[in-house]
C-alpha cells in the first residue's frame, strides 16, 4: 500500500497543474452554515435487537449500486497490482478475516455480503480501508455556559485516484452517496449514533446521547496499521482491538467520559490513531494520541492555549504539521477568530468550511451536541479553487 501511495503521489505532481489549485490567503468562513438541504444526509435505524446478519440488510441492499461503484473505483485504482488479479486474492483470502473478528462484527459483514451478493472479501476490504486511510479535522469546543459541541470533517481517499479532468479524488466522490447517520437502537430507543458509510460497521464518528461524543483520526507513522494487521492475520495474535470497533464498543457501553477516556488510552489497538473525546460536562474534551500499546501526551481542553477547545488533524499536537498539509494552523486561527461566545453548530460548521480545512478529500461535516443528542451531517464538495487535501 505504501508503494501505491508513492506512485500516486508522483503521478499527482506529474500531471496536475498546481497553478489551477492555488488559493488566496485563507479567510475564515462566516456564511457557510447551514449547508444545502440537498447535501444533508439521511437518518437510518440499525436495529440491535436483530441478529447481526440481519441488521444491515435493508440499507445495504438499497445502497448496493453505490457500494458497487465504490468497489469499482478501488478496482480501477489497484488494477496494475498483480497484473489485475489483486481482487482474485482478496476474494479468496480476505473472507478469513471475517471469521476472526470479535462479535458482532464478523457476522455483520457476512450479513452485508449475503444481502448485497457482493463477495465477502470485498466487503472486508471496504471495512479494513478505514483502519489505515483517513485524514480528518476534529474539534471539541465549549460555550461560555459549559455546553460542549463536537464537530469534524471526514477526509478520505488521499492519493487514491486523482481525476485530472475534474480535479477530484475518485474514491472521495464515490463515498459521498454512502454517508448516513446510523441510529443504533434497542427496544426502539437510540443507544448511540454513528455517522459513517453504508456497509461500514465500525465507528469513526459517533455519539452516545447524554454521555460522550467521539471521533477517530488517522495518525501518520511509518508502520501505520500494517504491523497490527500482520500480527492479527499472520501471527494469529488477537489481543489487540480494531480501532473503529473499539470506538463503536465504547459508544455502546461507556457510562461516562472518564470510563471512555481510560479505555481509549489503555486498550491495545491494531493501528496508531488519535481519539478525540468529548463528554457532557465543562472541560471534558481531550485528544488521546495513541501508539498501539499506549497513549502519548494526552491533551485536555484546559491544557490548550485557548482553554475552551481542542482541535486535532493528523499530526502529533506537540510537533509541527507537515508543511504541505497544515490544516491545524488555519483551523485554530478560525476558532480563535470565531471566539468562544459563538461556539455552536453555525460557528463550527463555518470553521470546518474554511479552505484548506475543507478540501477535495472532505466527504462530510458532522456536528454533534451531546446533551440534546442532536446530530447534523452534510455531504461536502469543495469547488475550485480548492486544495487537493
Amino acid at each position: 500500500m505504501q508503494l501505491v501511495i508513492i506512485i500516486n503521489l508522483l503521478l499527482f505532481f506529474t500531471f496536475v497543474d498546481l497553478h489551477t489549485l492555488q488559493i488566496e490567503d485563507t479567510k475564515c468562513r462566516t456564511d457557510a452554515y447551514p449547508g444545502p438541504t440537498t447535501d444533508k444526509v439521511d437518518d437510518v435505524v440499525i436495529n440491535l435487537d436483530l441478529e447481526p446478519e440481519e441488521r444491515w440488510k435493508d440499507i445495504t441492499r438499497r445502497m448496493k449500486p453505490e457500494l458497487l461503484q465504490l468497489l469499482q473505483e478501488i478496482k480501477n485504482f489497484t488494477n496494475f497490482i498483480l497484473k489485475g488479479k489483486l481482487f482474485n486474492y482478496i476474494n479468496e483470502y480476505l473472507p478469513y478475516i471475517a471469521t476472526t473478528l470479535p462479535e458482532p462484527y464478523g457476522r455483520e459483514l457476512k450479513g452485508i455480503a449475503a444481502a448485497t451478493e457482493i463477495p465477502l472479501g470485498e466487503i472486508v476490504l471496504y471495512n479494513i480501508f478505514y483502519e489505515v486511510f483517513t485524514v480528518c479535522t476534529s474539534i471539541v469546543a465549549e460555550t461560555p455556559e459549559g455546553k460542549l459541541y463536537h464537530a469534524r470533517n471526514l477526509d478520505f481517499g488521499l492519493f487514491l485516484g486523482w481525476d485530472v479532468a475534474n480535479n477530484t479524488w475518485a474514491l472521495s466522490e464515490a463515498l459521498r452517496p454512502l454517508v448516513m447517520n446510523f441510529h443504533f437502537q434497542r427496544s426502539g430507543k437510540t443507544v448511540y449514533v454513528i455517522t459513517g458509510f453504508a456497509g461500514f460497521v465500525g465507528a469513526i464518528t459517533g455519539m452516545k446521547p447524554g454521555v460522550i461524543t467521539l471521533t477517530m483520526n488517522e495518525r501518520f507513522v511509518p508502520d501505520g496499521g500494517f504491523v497490527g494487521l500482520f500480527e492479527w492475520l499472520i501471527m494469529g495474535e488477537r489481543d489487540s482491538h480494531w480501532v473503529t470497533f473499539l470506538a463503536r464498543d465504547l459508544l455502546d457501553t461507556a457510562t461516562s467520559f472518564d470510563v471512555a477516556s481510560t479505555a481509549l488510552s489503555n486498550t491495545k489497538i491494531l493501528a496508531p490513531c488519535y481519539y478525540i473525546l468529548g463528554g457532557n460536562s465543562s472541560g471534558q474534551g481531550i485528544i488521546i494520541t495513541r501508539e498501539r500499546t499506549k497513549s502519548m501526551y494526552p491533551m485536555s481542553m484546559s491544557q490548550t492555549k485557548a482553554g475552551w477547545y481542542v482541535l486535532q488533524t493528523n499530526y502529533d499536537h506537540w510537533k509541527a504539521p507537515l508543511i504541505v498539509d497544515d490544516r491545524r494552523t488555519p483551523g485554530k486561527a478560525c476558532m480563535d477568530e470565531m471566539t468562544q461566545k459563538n461556539v455552536g453548530f453555525e460557528g463550527l460548521y463555518n470553521v470546518l468550511s474554511t479552505i484548506p480545512v475543507l478540501n477535495k478529500l472532505t466527504t462530510y461535516t458532522v456536528l454533534m451536541q451531546v446533551n440534546s443528542g442532536k446530530v447534523e451531517t452534510y455531504r461536502r464538495y469543495c469547488k475550485d479553487p480548492c486544495f487537493p487535501w
